[in-house]
């Protein structure tokens, strides 16, 4: 008596994984979301290895994250694999104050974003 296993919401030739809470501005993010969009993986990993931006990191884990679960749980080819989607979501916000002149206090938000990244085989053409 467990639950009924969910219908694949992904095609078979797809794979994906998602990275919450991650430090930064969804702005900020989807700068490099956009850079590794429609790439593929080996490019898209060598682009963010050398980027200079901090998030880099994060969205490199998630995208070997995609790469291993296309291969492990889906059994995909890793040299046919291309970034199909990658896409930026707000997530919690934080409130802090901070104290101004005359008593007064102003209000400093601290945003968290996640990205998705899923990647498809595609096949080569002969």
């Amino acid at each position: 008596m467990g639950k009924q296993p969910r219908e694949r919401v992904l095609k078979d030739n797809e794979a994906k994984a998602v990275t919450r809470l991650i430090r930064v501005s969804p702005q900020k993010l989807n700068l490099l979301a956009q850079l590794i969009r429609g790439k593929k993986v080996d490019r898209a990993l060598a682009d963010l290895t050398f980027s200079r931006k901090r998030v880099a990191k994060d969205v490199k884990k998630t995208l070997q994250s995609a790469i291993a679960n296309a291969e492990n749980n889906h059994h995909l080819d890793v040299d046919g694999l291309v970034v199909a989607e990658a896409f930026v979501g707000k997530n919690i916000v934080m409130k802090r104050m901070k104290p101004r002149a005359r008593g007064r206090a102003a209000r400093i938000e601290k945003p968290f974003a996640q990205v998705t990244i899923v990647v498809r085989q595609v096949e080569e053409p002969a």
